[in-house]
């Protein structure tokens, strides 16, 4: 909608829409996304030393700083996860890459939610598409390893996704919805809050293809339209969904620009340390690095950098903003309630 010329003029002469905020409630870039961006790294079965899993660990960490826009996880290999928490301190999650869905007993090899939460491991993955096909396992097994990681008061990212024939044959929504409503089957809404969403389409796994951030968009649409319809608006809203699929430092700050890709999980690129530290530190909307945060939010907006601001973009209707300096990022005020539609949060009223 578009304000009138009568609006917009009390608008930029209104003192109270220039009235600078104080330190407390200046938003960073990331307060600025509806889902905190999560960035994960999946080690599969590398490296092949603990020696390489410290030295791998340790590099990743370095690049994580205070500035960093998401929270970080790996997922690596069962001999190496304690030696990585260790590294890594409070930087990064550290999960697991599987887990038997089984509390003990004769299960030769297996490993339990149990055991992991007792060396403080709370996170694993479910269903990656290698352990669907290499290893067999049914969506009814990966809903038996979601409901027993939720049970124990765990969290699990469940891997979702189709392959380049069920791609082509324009199958990706049917073979999406039914992966994850067998899978999150007997979880009720409200453990919904420990369930992670990885959309990987099998045909970019480790093949250097990548889905087009406008695929895996219309996708990642259609995995929280599913949702809604399982658990409501608000779980829809509020889950993650990640893509996984060849993510590269060259193709992360297209996709993560998507209001529906909340971050990413990585295979092969999380096993170099400057590649995944780049991945870990994505320019929001594909904002250069160089640019002050006064720029960044004219361009997430498409607003004048001036201290009132009325625009329309795709009906998210800005009536206007406090003034902004290049050290910090204030509130705006945001005048519609299509905001939650969007990545773009809309923040408190002022």
């Amino acid at each position: 909608m578009k304000l009138s010329a009568l609006l917009i003029a009390s608008l930029a002469t209104s003192s109270a829409f220039v009235a600078q905020q104080s330190p407390s409630s200046r938003l960073t870039v990331t307060e600025l996304f509806e889902r905190k961006p999560f960035i994960t790294g999946n080690w599969k079965l590398n490296p092949e030393s603990k020696a390489e899993a410290v030295d791998l660990a340790r590099g990743i960490a370095a690049s994580i700083t205070d500035d960093s826009p998401c929270d970080a996880a790996l997922f690596v290999p069962f001999p190496f996860i304690e030696t990585v928490q260790n590294i890594v301190g409070d930087k990064l999650i550290v999960g697991a890459e599987m887990v038997t869905p089984e509390a003990k007993g004769a299960f030769t090899g297996g490993v339990s939610p149990v055991m992991l939460k007792s060396m403080g491991c709370t996170w694993a993955l479910a269903g990656h598409s290698e352990r669907r096909t290499i290893n067999k396992e049914t969506d009814e097994y990966i809903n038996a390893q979601c409901c027993m990681l939720v049970e124990n008061d765990m969290n699990v990212v469940l891997c979702i996704g189709e392959t380049l024939k069920e791609f082509e044959l324009d199958l990706v929504g049917p073979i999406c919805e039914i992966q994850l409503k067998k899978g999150l089957s007997g979880i009720p809404k409200e453990e919904m809050k420990k369930v992670t969403i990885a959309y990987e389409p099998v045909w970019a796994i480790g093949t250097g293809r990548v889905a087009t951030p406008e695929i895996a968009q219309s996708v990642h649409e259609k995995i929280r339209v599913i949702l809604k319809d399982m658990y409501g608006d608000d779980i829809a809203e509020s889950t993650r969904i990640l893509y996984g699929g060849s993510v590269s430092p060259e193709s992360v700050d297209g996709l993560v620009a998507k209001p529906d890709i909340d971050g990413a999980l990585v295979g092969g690129a999380s096993l170099n340390s400057d590649g995944f530290g780049r991945i870990i530190n994505f320019e929001p909307v594909g904002v250069e690095a160089t640019e002050t945060p006064v720029s960044k939010l004219s361009r997430l907006f498409n607003a004048p950098k001036v201290d009132c601001a009325c625009t329309d973009v795709e009906n998210l209707t800005i009536a206007s903003t406090v003034r902004i300096d290049d050290d910090s990022l204030y509130r705006m005020r945001i005048a519609s309630k299509q905001a939650c539609r969007f990545k773009r949060r809309a923040l408190p009223l002022f």
